[in-house]
């Protein structure tokens, strides 16, 4: 079987990179999970490309993803964000990031963890699709809308059904990898790592 590099990052180099090295690895660190509800909301309606080029920024502007800090924060600090920094100059998706971080300081003492909070909607192990083409992979799922419903529900904006499942897809929750795709099987050897819940 010939391989291939899913089309969404057959484009540029830094796509390239994220694709081989960090899509659809699994990830139960929550500073990160955080980092990508905050990457796929900014997203929005842009792309993923744009994003990419502006990460290093996005960690500079919210101090690496810090929930205490962030959770102290309010849209007074969105203002001095777009003018310190080279981020998405849309001053909702700005100041979300600081009520999404009250949101998810909340789950992490509801459920222990944020990772906790968010994996349930995969039952806590990686959903393996077999895509042959990347015409066949959805933009969102039953477990994208439930988890949409449940972030808006705790207080998070920028959460759609399409955004949530683009995060699953970042996050290692599905494997969206299409099946000829060189990292298919790696993003499978990845997730047998025992994952402690």
């Amino acid at each position: 079987m010939e391989n291939i590099i899913c089309g969404w990052a057959q484009h540029h180099e830094l796509e390239k990179i994220y694709h081989d090295n960090e899509w659809g690895i699994p990830i139960y660190d929550d500073l990160t999970l955080f980092e990508f509800v905050t990457l796929e909301g900014a997203q929005a309606g842009l792309s993923w490309l744009t994003v990419l080029k502006k990460r290093e920024q996005y960690r500079a502007a919210f101090r690496d993803y810090d929930l205490a800090w962030l959770a102290q924060q309010d849209e007074t600090m969105v203002e001095s964000i777009i003018q310190q920094f080279d981020v998405i100059k849309h001053r909702g998706k700005i100041a979300s990031v600081f009520g999404n971080a009250r949101a998810a300081l909340s789950l992490q003492q509801e459920y222990g963890s944020l990772a906790k909070a968010l994996w349930q909607f995969v039952e806590h192990k990686p959903m393996n699709n077999r895509w042959t083409s990347v015409s066949e992979v959805p933009t969102s799922t039953e477990q994208s809308k439930a988890m949409s419903r449940f972030l808006k529900k705790r207080g998070f904006k920028f959460v759609g059904e399409t955004i949530c499942y683009a995060f699953m897809q970042a996050t290692g929750m599905v494997n969206d990898h299409v099946v000829n795709c060189s990292c298919y099987q790696k993003v499978i050897s990845a997730q047998k790592q025992p994952v402690d819940w």
